[in-house]
């Protein structure tokens, strides 16, 4: 997981995260929580039972009009037209040159009105993406950046349901996987309540407006005290979204890979046309030069981020996009690009680890 060391915006919550304890590090230029107790803790909280996290720095983006569903529709990889009101869906939005300019969540309010949630890096670039293919099209519609007002909140983990229970009279059992609703919560009136997560522990995601989101965090911690709940930042969250083998926009994922290579063929469907589908449907169909897969360390090392994957001979075979010291699995493991011929299971290739070379093997995700 990357920092950048640009000047930070701060979030709502930013006071009560430092009165928390928390370490804050600049994260796609904001100050971010990057753990409060610890990684480890917080990791197995979420696995076991319950933890919250404050993830306000990624963007929100309302899409209102006649025209609201053809362009999100054009600027995404999935089946638009399959979302039902009040149904999110997983997405990429593909850019001109093969790659992808962001994945996001696109949640479906009624046929005219779309809220989009993109990564805290990309909010700028997303923007001008939208809004370039707005014009180009002539799509009928508003877009509002509404990510300065709101804040995110995810609680997650399998008594993150208990917890929340007790602070809403929605029926929270009644919100099927990745679908939403929106009412009362932990005093705030206005909360979008989402059955979505990036731990794979399950859980919601909460959005409520910044003037709100004390109250409700603090509500939140209240109610999770008897599951032990305990606040959770962003190395936590890295490390459980790997055990599940989800991407991660700047390591994962980027302008320069394919959906189809990085094995998210499942949310690029050619029922309907999208920005650049030519490109990626001849992917699919002729086959790639890359793959990305997971893979666990057989012998002793860490891998990260740009290390070099090589077979048995020192031919470079590929380079490592993340990887972890995983605590729930108490071994290494990573997700890297490799040629297609080292995708197979239990595929061996070493990880050049500073002056060593490491062996590795291919593993099916998720990890977990």
């Amino acid at each position: 997981m990357s920092t950048d060391s640009t000047a930070s915006k701060r979030i709502a919550l930013h006071d009560k995260h430092v009165a928390l304890g928390a370490k804050m590090v600049p994260f796609a230029g904001f100050d971010m929580p990057l753990q409060y107790a610890g990684l480890a803790p917080e990791h197995h909280a979420v696995r076991n039972s319950v933890g919250m996290f404050d993830v306000s720095h990624m963007g929100e983006f309302g899409v209102k009009g006649k025209d609201a569903e053809a362009l999100v529709a054009w600027i995404c990889s999935n089946n638009i037209s399959k979302v039902v009101d009040m149904q999110a869906q997983y997405n990429c939005m593909p850019n001109d040159e093969g790659g992808i300019v962001d994945d996001l969540i696109v949640y479906r309010w009624n046929s005219t009105e779309y809220t989009l949630v993109v990564n805290a890096g990309n909010i700028a670039k997303d923007w001008d993406w939208i809004m370039k293919q707005k014009e180009a099209k002539g799509f009928d519609c508003e877009i509002e950046d509404q990510s300065d007002d709101v804040s995110l909140l995810a609680v997650q983990g399998p008594n993150a349901i208990k917890v929340l229970q007790k602070l809403t009279d929605v029926d929270l059992d009644a919100i099927q996987f990745y679908h939403f609703a929106a009412g009362d919560l932990g005093g705030s009136t206005d909360v979008i309540i989402s059955n979505t997560g990036y731990t794979g522990s399950g859980g919601f995601e909460l959005y409520v407006w910044n003037k709100d989101a004390s109250m409700v965090w603090d509500a939140v911690m209240e109610a999770g005290k008897e599951f032990d709940i305990i606040p959770c930042g962003l190395a936590a969250r890295d490390t459980l979204r790997l055990e599940k083998g989800y991407c991660l926009y700047g390591n994962d994922i980027d302008n320069t890979t394919s959906p189809i290579e990085a094995g998210l063929g499942w949310i690029t469907k050619f029922a309907e046309p999208f920005n650049n589908q030519a490109y990626h449907k001849n992917l699919k169909e002729n086959g790639v030069s890359r793959k990305l897969v997971g893979f666990e360390m057989v012998e002793r090392g860490i891998p990260r981020q740009h290390y070099v994957l090589v077979d048995a001979e020192g031919n470079t075979i590929g380079e490592v996009t993340s990887g972890t010291q995983s605590p729930s699995l108490d071994k290494a493991i990573g997700m890297g690009y490799v040629k297609p011929e080292y995708a197979a299971a239990d595929s061996e290739f070493f990880v050049q680890i500073r002056n060593k070379t490491v062996k590795a093997k291919t593993t099916k995700l998720p990890f977990l």
